[in-house]
């Protein structure tokens, strides 16, 4: 039986310019911390690698978690220069529902979202086929999370699945009385 290796263990250098932004990271750091990241790098250097996925057909690396790190070696040539234009790499080999899931659950774990940006994540995981209560489970999210998500996207296609409860019934047309109502006189 094969023992379990995390991808922590089989750090890679990746060209800079290999690796790319996925389309659908929610999350957003504020300018100061930004700059303390860039400062950390700067002094400590990479101390945590970038988790990618490898794209084999375009041979690039797209970014599942660490997207800020990498844009610290954009806006900082220095850092660029310093690391020889590599970037430490992990890759995990999930297909883009999971990697969707895992950016969350990283940033998750760790700050804010933008809650536009995420309405999105929810829209394209219920276009990708999953339920509300697997984006829910998959992403930390209690069902009113979700639910209030899809709302912010605007798309009444996210909820076609949706049971939603009988407040009231409509009146059968045969029953409907057609003399005019009363109105109660108010002086």
């Amino acid at each position: 039986m094969k023992s379990y290796q995390s991808p922590a263990y089989r750090v890679i250098a990746v060209p800079f310019e290999k690796v790319v932004p996925n389309t659908y990271n929610p999350n957003a750091v504020a300018p100061p911390e930004l700059q303390l990241l860039y400062e950390s790098i700067r002094e400590d250097g990479y101390t945590m690698p970038i988790v990618c996925y490898h794209d084999k057909e375009q041979d690039v690396f797209v970014i599942v978690d660490g997207f800020h790190r990498y844009r610290v070696m954009r806006e900082h040539p220095d850092i660029y220069e310093r690391e020889g234009g590599m970037l430490p790499v992990t890759v995990i080999d999930k297909p883009l529902d999971q990697r969707i899931v895992s950016t969350i659950r990283h940033n998750r774990a760790r700050g804010s979202h933008d809650v536009d940006l995420m309405g999105n994540i929810v829209k394209e995981l219920h276009e990708l086929g999953r339920s509300d209560s697997w984006i829910g489970k998959h992403l930390g999210m209690e069902r009113d999370e979700v639910l209030r998500l899809k709302q912010i996207t605007g798309l009444a296609a996210l909820f076609r699945d949706t049971k939603f409860g009988s407040a009231w019934q409509p009146a059968d047309e045969e029953n409907v009385d057609d003399e005019e109502p009363e109105i109660p006189e108010l002086f």
